[in-house]
């Protein structure tokens, strides 16, 4: 609750109370750069005249006079931010000087506006039933929200395949991972992180599609030869009642083959901050996006650091069953019902790639453009998590890494390759609780 403060006012012989603007409190900062927003979350704490509090995550220190406030904060890299405020009409505005840490000499002054951070809504939750009929290509922050829900909500809602045809089988969008969405979260602010769980995801239809070939980080130059003749589209039946696929057309050595079913989502993401030029929905990043993990399936929660106001959420990309990494390009590619519920943990949320967890697991992801890259990404996610929620030390987190970490290769088909760090919540039980 935002703290009131209240000044003394002397007049003659009397003593008159007035209320000071609010100014302590939690607050949506949007800076802006050569017409481009950019976000951030500030926490101000007031005790007289002093502020204090957190800009971005960089420690802050400032000034209250009247309805005028100055800070200064600045980060362990060397970067800082100074700004000049006044509170009019309920937002502040002003000017920041910011100072990159990779260039702390060379500082910018940019517009500085903020508005009080919205507060989570406490009606009940609710369930919408929403049904597409625009599909997206890109993860972008400029699209409008298709429907604003709130934390505690659920979405029943349908998604069309990676080519663009729905459960009816009719072509609805250009391919290219078309997506569902984007879905506004009511209370969610830069910094905070977005919470998805996957309650349902079921096939809506008997096909889906694949391809023949392996993709480049497969193959060696014996198998690329080998490999010439790949890349064929596959068809493949789907057997809902009976969880299996199989080939349609089946080859004289697949005659009996079949791979029991396991619906996922190849991408989930929030939007991406407004600076990044807006990638396409086959790529992935702290974003989320295209990120191809076959353990995105129903009962998995993931969690995303929110980038703009209302988080702006995305869905897509159903496989009946994929092997890990999508090897082929193109893992059975079909359409989906999907339901999912939403929540919103206040910042400030990490700002390196998704994380989720199911019923055994705690996982950190890694993408990078190359699986060393990726590998490195996902222990470095994994040690920050386990040293903010365990509060264990580098040589701790070692031990644990040592001993408990399981790697998975979830992403090899596209720009960036995925790699996951999973560790058994089994595990992580014997752990000691944090000292309060």
């Amino acid at each position: 609750m935002r703290r009131l403060i209240v000044a003394l006012l002397c007049l003659g012989s009397g003593v008159l109370l007035a209320e000071a603007p609010p100014i302590a409190g939690r607050w949506v900062v949007t800076l802006e750069s050569f017409g481009v927003p950019s976000y951030y979350v500030m926490t101000l704490v007031q005790q007289g005249d002093k502020l204090t509090g957190d800009f971005g995550g960089d420690k802050l220190e400032g000034t209250v006079s009247g309805s005028e406030i100055r800070f200064r904060a600045k980060d362990e890299q060397g970067g800082w931010e100074e700004a000049t405020a006044r509170l009019e009409g309920g937002a502040l505005k002003g000017s920041i000087t910011i100072a990159f840490s990779n260039d702390p000499t060379h500082p910018e002054t940019q517009p500085f506006t903020a508005q009080p951070a919205p507060l989570r809504p406490t009606r009940p939750p609710r369930r919408h039933d929403f049904v597409p009929t625009t599909f997206h290509r890109q993860f972008s922050p400029a699209i409008p929200a298709v429907l604003t829900i709130a934390p505690g909500d659920t979405v029943h809602t349908t998604t069309v395949d990676a080519g663009g045809t729905d459960e009816k089988g009719t072509h609805r969008v250009r391919g290219g991972n078309p997506q569902t969405g984007p879905f506004s979260v009511e209370g969610a602010a830069p910094g905070d992180t977005l919470v998805v769980k996957i309650t349902k995801l079921r096939l809506n239809r008997d096909w889906a599609i694949s391809d023949d070939g392996i993709v480049d980080r497969g193959l060696d130059s014996d198998l690329a030869v080998k490999m010439k003749e790949g890349g064929n589209q596959v068809r493949w039946r789907l057997d809902v009642q009976k969880g299996v696929a199989t080939p349609e057309k089946p080859s004289e050595h697949l005659a009996r083959y079949s791979v029991p079913v396991r619906p996922m989502l190849g991408c989930v993401a929030v939007a991406p901050p407004p600076a990044q030029a807006p990638p396409g929905t086959g790529d992935s990043g702290r974003y989320g996006g295209n990120m191809d993990f076959n353990e995105i399936v129903e009962g998995a929660t993931l969690y995303l650091r929110v980038n703009v106001p209302g988080a702006l959420l995305y869905v897509g990309d159903g496989h009946a069953v994929q092997g890990d990494g999508e090897l082929t390009g193109d893992a059975l590619e079909t359409s989906m019902d999907v339901e999912l519920t939403v929540d919103v943990v206040p910042g400030p949320g990490g700002g390196g790639p998704p994380r989720m967890e199911n019923a055994t697991h705690i996982m950190a992801m890694g993408l990078d453009g190359s699986i060393d890259g990726a590998f490195k990404s996902a222990t470095s996610n994994m040690a920050a998590w386990l040293s903010d929620r365990y509060k264990l030390t580098p040589a701790e987190v070692a031990q644990v890494l040592g001993t408990a970490a399981e790697y998975r290769i979830s992403e090899v088909a596209d720009r960036n390759a995925g790699v996951v760090l999973k560790i058994s919540k089994e595990r992580l039980a014997t752990l000691a609780p944090p000292s309060k």
